[in-house]
């Protein structure tokens, strides 16, 4: 049965699919919906997701939403390799760090919540909104990552996991507003593990900017 993933190229949110579906070995087609035209509010994609947003994923006949939870899907549903370590503590730890990002810092740095700052605030009240959220959230999830189960190069233990799959997503909004992180040592040692393996580099947002994939 085909998987379709229906996603935007520089939204977090689908990249964090994205990697989970890389990292699982998990072939699909994509289907790209434009959030800066509005695509997401199109009837089409509203009877996929009410909410209006991505990413929306096809599988096993069912119509899945929300990455954490697509995420959760997979590895129940595919359990190797493993994205959450096999200890309840460890998962338990690993799913805290993702939404330390997925709950915490994304939904105050979303598309839609920018568009209102602005609208409120100007065009510099958007940037500095923005700046401010995920800079402070960075060196928080820093200090998340002073754990037992760090390594020094994934979130947690010595392979890839869910907590990966929503940091990096979350790296490249930092970059692409000019935030610094690279002085964050915990962070900068996980980006740099994570940048070496091809099912990172196969994810880049820059890798489906032309929509050619």
């Amino acid at each position: 049965m085909t998987v379709t993933l229906y996603d935007y190229w520089r939204s977090s949110s689908a990249y964090r699919v994205r990697l989970a579906l890389a990292l699982k070995g998990i072939s699909y087609d994509r289907v790209s919906v434009d959030l800066t035209a509005g695509e997401q509010l199109s009837p089409e994609h509203l009877a996929l997701h009410p909410q209006g947003l991505v990413p929306v994923l096809k599988i096993d006949g069912l119509v899945l939403v929300q990455s954490l939870a697509i995420i959760e899907y997979l590895e129940e549903t595919r359990p190797e390799p493993a994205l959450l370590p096999h200890d309840a503590g460890g998962r338990a730890h690993v799913r805290a760090l993702a939404e330390a990002i997925a709950c915490e810092i994304h939904p105050v740095s979303n598309l839609r919540v920018l568009v209102q700052v602005e609208a409120v605030g100007g065009k510099d009240a958007r940037a500095a909104w923005n700046k401010d959220n995920i800079a402070r959230g960075l060196a928080a999830f820093e200090k998340l990552l002073d754990h037992p189960g760090f390594e020094g190069l994934f979130c947690y233990g010595g392979m890839p996991s869910m907590a990966d799959c929503v940091l990096v997503p979350q790296l490249y909004n930092a970059t692409r507003w000019g935030i610094d992180w690279k002085h964050l040592p915990r962070i900068a040692a996980v980006a740099k593990t994570c940048a070496e393996l091809p099912a990172f580099k196969a994810t880049s947002p820059e890798q489906f900017r032309s929509g050619s994939k």
